[in-house]
């Protein structure tokens, strides 16, 4: 490859700085005095205020709110990991009918196309009437629900990559078509599953209109905690701020240590 032009120099920088500025302001601002922060200061004395308010006080409840968001994004990942692969696994292996695997692969893909706002309405009157509403049950359940596409859609890319001869001999040395499946194929989607749990567990921490609506000030998650710190008559931008910068530390470090596997699973098939 030759050297960058000039032009793409630029647009590099230019593209760099829009996706890392506001990153880098938002970090800024959580070291800030509320009236550094109106005045508009650049030049400021670095204060751990605002974390310490975050994380100590007794009026905020972000702790809790980080919890929750733990504990729901892990046990759905996990589910729509498990449902997810299994699924993919049956309409890649077994002989379903083209037009039934076909039907489910096109309403797993319109369903994701749909809009996540829509659907609060009907998880609101159905969780009201089961008394799954305001639970982390129910917020794990419509989580599974908005991830299950994906990750059936991501597996089945990988399982194509797996060749069927591989399962067959191993049947032919003795294993049941379970134990092919767990000790062979399994191992060889590693990074499928990988790939899938992040993007899984980050969509899950990063959701917003859901837990919005489906949760209360016990069961609410990181960016309704985040959100919070916008009220009727006050707009706390330093605490908002640090509770912005705590809750994309998690999402950053999976990410960071996932990175390959999620850039494999979704140029997976578009090179051959």
């Amino acid at each position: 490859m030759g050297r960058l032009s000039l032009f793409q120099r630029i647009f590099l920088a230019g593209t760099l700085a829009m996706v890392v500025g506001p990153f880098l302001w938002i970090l800024m601002n959580s070291f800030k005095y509320q009236i550094d922060i109106y005045q508009g200061t650049w030049i400021f004395e670095p204060t751990l205020t605002s974390y310490m308010d975050v994380l100590f006080s007794r009026r905020s409840q972000f702790t809790n709110n980080l919890w929750n968001s733990v504990v729901v994004a892990s046990i759905s990942t996990i589910v729509a990991l498990t449902l997810g692969t299994l699924c993919a696994y049956s309409l890649h292996r077994f002989r379903w009918s083209k037009w039934v695997s076909g039907g489910i692969l096109a309403w797993l893909l319109l369903f994701h196309m749909i809009p996540v706002i829509t659907l609060v309405g009907p998880w609101y009157l159905i969780f009201r009437h089961l008394g799954l509403y305001d639970t982390l049950t129910g917020l794990v359940l419509t989580h599974v629900t908005i991830n299950l596409p994906m990750t059936i859609w991501l597996m089945m890319a990988f399982f194509a990559e797996v060749p069927k001869e591989m399962e067959e001999a191993a049947q032919v040395d003795g294993c049941t078509r379970v134990q092919a499946f767990t000790l062979v194929v399994l191992p060889v989607v590693v990074p499928g599953l990988i790939a899938a749990g992040v993007l899984s567990f980050v969509f899950s921490w990063n959701e917003f209109a859901i837990a919005l609506n489906l949760t209360s000030r016990a069961t609410a998650t990181v960016p309704v905690g985040v959100a919070k710190f916008a009220q009727d008559f006050e707009i706390q931008h330093s605490q908002m701020a640090a509770a912005s910068i705590v809750a994309t530390i998690p999402a950053i470090l999976i990410m960071f240590f996932g990175q390959r596997f999620v850039v494999r699973g979704l140029t997976l098939g578009s090179v051959k």
